[in-house]
């Protein structure tokens, strides 16, 4: 009898939503990025917009693969979440870019370890975590 899958809890989609934004911003510094690229810093411009392009994409693919309850999907985002609080850190002195860093990683590091959200995430080789 094919089960399927328990609906995602709104945190962990709120959270997804969030990440997957972020992953769009970070491929719109990419085009940014790309677009004031001067001839005397050539390659230091080029693999910066490759990094935040692979970035941003990675982590939007990340955000798709939450909503889709894979597990593998978590590590990634939480580590991205642990890197802005740092950047929002970094930026204190600028609190109109740091406060609303904060405040986004802050919400999608919840929405991923909120209980709900983990037992949706939850590594289950024998399937009993979904509905019948």
């Amino acid at each position: 009898m094919p089960t399927t899958p328990l609906p995602n809890p709104p945190q962990l989609v709120v959270a997804a939503s969030l990440a997957a934004v972020q992953g769009v911003l970070l491929v719109l510094l990419a085009v940014l990025e790309v677009a004031h690229v001067s001839a005397e810093h050539l390659s230091l411009g080029v693999t910066t917009s490759v990094f935040f392009a692979v970035y941003g994409a990675a982590l939007v693919g990340c955000a798709w693969a939450l909503t889709r309850q894979q597990s593998w999907a978590r590590g990634p985002v939480l580590l991205t979440q642990l890197i802005q609080l740092g950047l929002a850190w970094n930026l204190r002195d600028y609190p109109g870019l740091a406060v609303p860093m904060a405040v986004v990683a802050a919400i999608v590091i919840a929405g991923i370890i909120h209980p709900a959200s983990m037992a949706v995430l939850a590594d289950d080789p024998t399937g009993s975590r979904r509905e019948d």
